[in-house]
């Protein structure tokens, strides 16, 4: 799929009809939920899903107050992109509470108060930086944007096979959709910008080798990042493979990122380094009380 414009990759997004709707949410048997085993590791990684989705308006915000960002076709995107992403957060969140995890009604609430004050102010000073640079980082926000998403997309992949649960699976692929469609725009302008000059695939290309890390890293921290990491990649030799496949060679198709391949190497690294966060017979605390 090809465009020409900003405006045309829009259209395109605006057209996709929603996948969770609120028809859809209500048919999923929830009650069905503890029918089916579940691995209690997975719930740390399941909780760190739901609470990037959640900081998605907090992303938004940030992005809001750079040239990216006032851009009225990415802005027009990213109303209906928040939205999505806060509703897959909430599911989530949902589905945790049907097998057991209590959350109270200020989680949300809660989930925002733990980023760390530090995040803050290093997303101040980007911001300042972006500013600085103008509309020629657009190209940066955009490829950062579809790296994330297509990421997050092979994550819940994993998930899906990890868990072997049928409701969470329903659920799971409704979002991969809904990814899967914020992928493709932030992919195809993303290659709109990269295409306009060299500086812009110089400037894209060195903050994505030099400065990229697994979307959540900063906000939601290190520890928290690196057993959701290598829960997901770290335990099989193919799911890093299949993330080279889906995320690195796509990457490297973009207009100056031959042979980049940042991505994979980050994740694998961490998988490597950290191997240990992610042991046969225990994991950390969950955030909610588990119900007994």
């Amino acid at each position: 799929m090809s465009f020409d414009s900003k405006e045309e990759v829009l259209r395109w997004y605006e057209s996709r009809p929603r996948t969770l709707t609120d028809d859809f949410i209500a048919a999923i048997p929830w009650h069905e939920s503890r029918r089916y085993p579940f691995d209690p590791r997975l719930i740390p990684v399941l909780e760190y899903m739901r609470d990037v989705e959640i900081l998605t308006d907090m992303y938004h915000k940030e992005l809001r107050g750079t040239p990216t960002g006032r851009d009225p076709v990415i802005s027009k995107f990213m109303e209906r992109w928040g939205i999505e992403e806060v509703t897959h957060g909430e599911v989530i969140n949902m589905f945790l509470n049907e097998l057991g995890v209590r959350t109270g009604a200020a989680w949300k609430t809660d989930v925002r108060k733990k980023v760390p004050f530090f995040y803050h102010i290093n997303t101040s000073l980007i911001t300042a930086l972006t500013n600085l640079a103008g509309s020629r980082f657009t190209a940066t926000h955009m490829t950062f944007g579809a790296v994330h998403e297509m990421t997050t997309a092979q994550s819940y992949r994993r998930m899906i096979e990890l868990a072997g649960h049928p409701i969470l699976e329903k659920i799971l692929r409704a979002i991969v959709t809904e990814e899967s469609a914020h992928t493709n725009f932030y992919w195809s302008v993303a290659r709109l910008e990269l295409r306009k000059n060299k500086t812009a695939q110089r400037l894209a290309r060195f903050v994505l080798e030099n400065f990229y890390y697994p979307v959540g890293e900063g906000s939601l921290g290190k520890a928290r990042c690196r057993y959701s990491v290598v829960g997901l990649f770290g335990t099989e030799p193919s799911a890093l493979e299949t993330l080279n496949k889906t995320v690195t060679e796509r990457v490297s198709s973009l207009p100056g990122f031959a042979q980049m391949n940042s991505v994979s190497r980050r994740i694998e690294d961490l998988c490597l380094k950290h191997a240990h966060v992610f042991p046969a017979d225990s994991y950390p605390e969950t955030s909610g009380q588990m119900m007994r």
